[in-house]
């Protein structure tokens, strides 16, 4: 039953990805009364700043209306002002500004239906991502801060030098794992030194036999320079368990039922205490979905363990704006398969916090300890950006 869903899970993706290709992009007519839809961060926050409003809302809802060349206006969030109030320069990336919601349709009996199919935008929920996105020697820099799982927070240096950090692996989820970790990126090389933070594993008190324990180790990975589409990479793991962390992660304190037995006290699950080196990859396909202003798919192998899923940032839909990330661990030799849920959502904090701050669940379903597939972790994630979304 499990292996039909994850070639569902494939065929959807692939179907979905050719349908949009096949689409022919057509010209559209021009437009003077519309909605810009909330994909360039930049752009929204420099219009509000012009307007002196504070805090600005890079998701705000911006209406143009030039219609009427003695009376032009843009609204946002739902205050008018003046279109010619604006910069010269400004104006003129607002007027071709590509993303456009058309408020000039016209409105039937049968627009209560067809006007919502219209608007969800279907071609435009799969687009090609950001430049960034598919560079090989740029694409760590990212702005996310996420204290549990997810992307690395990338910080630019110089161009394509930087660093990188992350709380857990790239595709752990809530108190999963005592993993973290910081880089150097150069031209599409990564280095760097992982080790452990065991509160990150201390809060939860059942259900931690699919919980991955590390101690500390070297990593290297390379993005091959055709694209961000595939990175290899080599873990070594350099100390290995002393005997009290071994009984800490799997008898003591809170872990005190990490290692589950069988009726004849055989083992039925355990922690993965990882030991050894890994060669590690993941190929990935950088999309925008929903205007999220990061994406991808991607399959992968890391410390012997395969991955599929979906991630994405900042997605707009209906008035809401919400990160997204689905991981399925198909395949692991020490822990049983699991998938991992997290939907962070934006807009619920106020001034700065507004645009910058997501929280939301984020959870992880596998085989429990009574041997039933269930919840084996449900906590809260939170995600900071820092500047601009690329």
């Amino acid at each position: 039953m499990m292996r039909n869903f994850y070639y569902l899970l494939f065929l959807s993706v692939f179907v979905t990805v050719f349908t949009q290709i096949s689409i022919a992009q057509e010209e559209e007519e021009q437009i003077n009364y519309y909605q810009m839809e909330p994909l360039d961060d930049s752009l929204f926050i420099q219009i509000q700043q012009e307007l002196f409003i504070d805090p600005p809302d890079p998701k705000a809802e911006i209406v143009v209306d030039v219609r009427d060349a003695n009376n032009q206006t843009i609204s946002i969030k739902g205050a008018l002002y003046p279109f010619l109030a604006l910069k010269p320069e400004l104006r003129a990336i607002i007027l071709t500004y590509p993303f456009k919601l058309n408020l000039e349709e016209s409105v039937g009996f049968e627009s209560v239906y067809t006007r919502v199919i219209n608007k969800l935008r279907f071609e435009k929920i799969l687009v090609p991502p950001t430049v960034f996105q598919i560079s090989p020697s740029l694409g760590y820099i990212n702005p996310f801060i996420q204290i549990m799982g997810g992307e690395r927070f990338g910080i630019p240096i110089k161009k394509d030098i930087g660093l990188s950090f992350g709380f857990g692996t790239p595709y752990s989820g809530a108190l999963e794992t005592n993993f973290v970790e910081a880089n150097f990126h150069i031209l599409g090389f990564r280095g760097g030194m992982f080790t452990n933070v065991d509160a990150f594993v201390e809060q939860k008190g059942s259900n931690n036999h699919n919980n991955l324990f590390v101690t500390s180790g070297i990593q290297f990975s390379y993005v091959i320079p055709f694209g961000n589409f595939f990175e290899l990479g080599f873990l070594d793991v350099s100390d290995s368990f002393t005997e009290t962390q071994i009984i800490k992660f799997t008898k003591q304190t809170v872990n005190k039922e990490n290692i589950v037995y069988n009726p004849d006290s055989t083992i039925k699950y355990q922690p993965y205490l990882l030991t050894g080196s890994y060669f590690n990859w993941e190929m990935r396909y950088p999309v925008k979905v929903l205007g999220s202003t990061r994406g991808k798919f991607y399959v992968a192998q890391f410390i012997d363990e395969w991955h599929i899923g979906y991630f994405g940032r900042e997605h707009a839909l209906a008035g809401s704006v919400f990160d997204f990330r689905f991981d399925a661990m198909v395949s692991s030799p020490k822990r049983q398969p699991q998938f991992v849920c997290d939907i962070i959502v934006q807009k619920i904090f106020d001034y700065w916090a507004f645009s910058t701050i997501a929280v939301g669940p984020s959870v992880i379903l596998s085989n429990t300890k009574s041997g039933s597939f269930g919840f084996t972790s449900l906590f809260f994630n939170l995600r900071v950006k820092v500047g601009s979304s690329l």
